[in-house]
């Protein structure tokens, strides 16, 4: 077994940063500009922690490359972190983008198209009723909404290290003693998230049965898979037990799909047969226009409606005033109708084993005490010798020192990687060609570090 020299990381990791900055002039320039006006030099903060000591500024994308004002071509295995997952700039979806800008963009009322994308989203899903809203985080934050008000329990409970986009509620984890608390540099919490939420490592059924069985917990808010914190599958038979016992327990059992939809056309659910109460999804059901759905069951439909007054539904806290707007619906339509189908997924698939193939294959020529982990387009890679089993497990593993320097490493090659950990995900566009050069890359950062 290999072991990685520190000293020898921290030089190369140097070295790509001089290199980056030397091939990079333009967008070190437009960034030191954006500075004068933008937090960070930059239109969302998140955006300053990428490889580089400053962020590529993009020209222009098509299917799985986009080009930079330094004139270079990249592959994209980012995919804007599943916001691009359809390929960057579908025509379908720019189809819809022309005509219905043509015809108006927000009506504060619905287009006809609404009929068949929710008629698609309950074949996909097996949920009748759905809503629309702009974004994940929305679509999260309306769910617990419902599941709150239908229940009339106040709490919530996700795992350790979950995604949910922004969601205060989701902000919470285990420290090392196992006890809960604000997760780190959880800026400005309206409330402590220990008042509203219960938290629990992934896979443990009998932390599951002690948090539900006091009655008070609203909802399980779940990524079928977790996905941010790396890819941790379920053991066998855990969504089984997390369905049972939020039923024997009356808790809302509500599924995000947000990432796990490059499992296939109806996301994990479907896949694996899943049974929600609720559903959310959104980021690439509109091609990149800003669009998500949250979808629930008739029951739960039945007990929410029971209870809203008709002059409340504009002031409840839920729902936007582009919530459900038309570009988005036209847009949802197209995408989900001609670029997002079963077809585009047996393309998908199989480029995400074959991209989980070479990357095992140079781990396996260099002996490395590393990882790949796939769901379906979807393939991460992890520097320890075992998968984690939750998110508490997941977060130990993280080495941010080589992380960067993979990363930096393959951007430096003109192939962007996912930032904040090491994710690739397919498109519909994205070649064999795309992935083998991939492969020679990541063999090339592993000389680099270990020859």
């Amino acid at each position: 077994m290999r072991i990685l020299d520190r000293s020898r990381l921290e030089e190369l990791l140097k070295k790509e940063e001089q290199l980056f900055l030397a091939e990079h002039p333009k967008s070190k320039a437009l960034f030191e500009k954006a500075r004068e006006h933008w937090q960070g030099g930059v239109p969302m903060l998140w955006m300053v922690r990428w490889a580089g000591s400053f962020p590529i500024f993009v020209t222009g994308a098509q299917g799985a490359h986009f080009r930079c004002v330094d004139g270079f071509d990249y592959v994209d295995f980012c995919l804007g972190d599943t916001g691009a997952m359809t390929g960057h700039a579908p025509q379908p979806t720019l189809e819809a983008i022309r005509q219905q800008s043509e015809r108006g963009i927000t009506f504060m009322l619905p287009i006809e198209d609404v009929l068949w994308v929710g008629e698609e989203l309950s074949r996909r899903f097996g949920l009748p009723f759905w809503q629309l809203t702009l974004t994940a985080t929305d679509a999260n934050r309306f769910a617990l909404r419902m599941a709150r008000h239908i229940t009339g329990r106040p709490k919530v409970l996700v795992y350790n290290y979950c995604y949910h986009g922004t969601v205060d509620e989701s902000y919470i984890t285990l420290d090392e003693r196992g006890l809960p608390g604000s997760r780190r540099n959880n800026l400005g919490p309206p409330v402590d998230p220990v008042v509203t939420t219960k938290v629990i490592e992934f896979n443990d059924i009998p932390a599951l049965e002690h948090a539900l069985a006091p009655g008070d917990v609203a909802c399980v808010l779940a990524e079928p898979v977790m996905t941010n914190i790396g890819i941790v599958h379920p053991d066998p038979g855990y969504h089984d037990a997390l369905r049972e016992i939020a039923r024997a327990t009356n808790t809302i059992l509500i599924i995000d799909e947000t990432h796990t939809i490059c499992t296939g056309p109806g996301g994990y659910t479907a896949a694996h047969h899943l049974k929600p109460d609720m559903l959310t999804l959104g980021k690439p059901i509109a091609g990149g226009i800003p669009a998500a759905v949250y979808g629930f069951s008739e029951e739960v439909n039945d007990r929410f409606m029971a209870l809203l007054e008709l002059e409340d539904a504009d002031v409840g806290g839920i729902g936007g005033t582009l919530a459900g707007n038309a570009l988005s619906v036209a847009s949802m339509r197209n995408t989900l109708e001609k670029v997002l189908t079963a077809e585009a997924y047996q393309q998908t698939i199989p480029l995400g084993e074959q991209f989980e193939q070479g990357v095992l294959s140079v781990i396996k020529e260099w002996e490395l005490p590393w990882i790949v982990k796939r769901l379906g387009g979807r393939v991460e890679y992890w520097f320890r010798p075992v998968p984690p089993r939750n998110g508490g497990e997941a977060a130990a593993a993280i080495d941010s020192e080589l992380d960067r320097y993979m990363h930096l490493f393959a951007l430096n090659r003109k192939i962007l990687m996912t930032p904040f950990h090491n994710m690739a995900l397919m498109s519909p566009a994205t070649t064999q060609a795309d992935v083998d050069y991939h492969t020679a890359v990541f063999r090339q950062a592993v000389e680099s570090l270990f020859s």
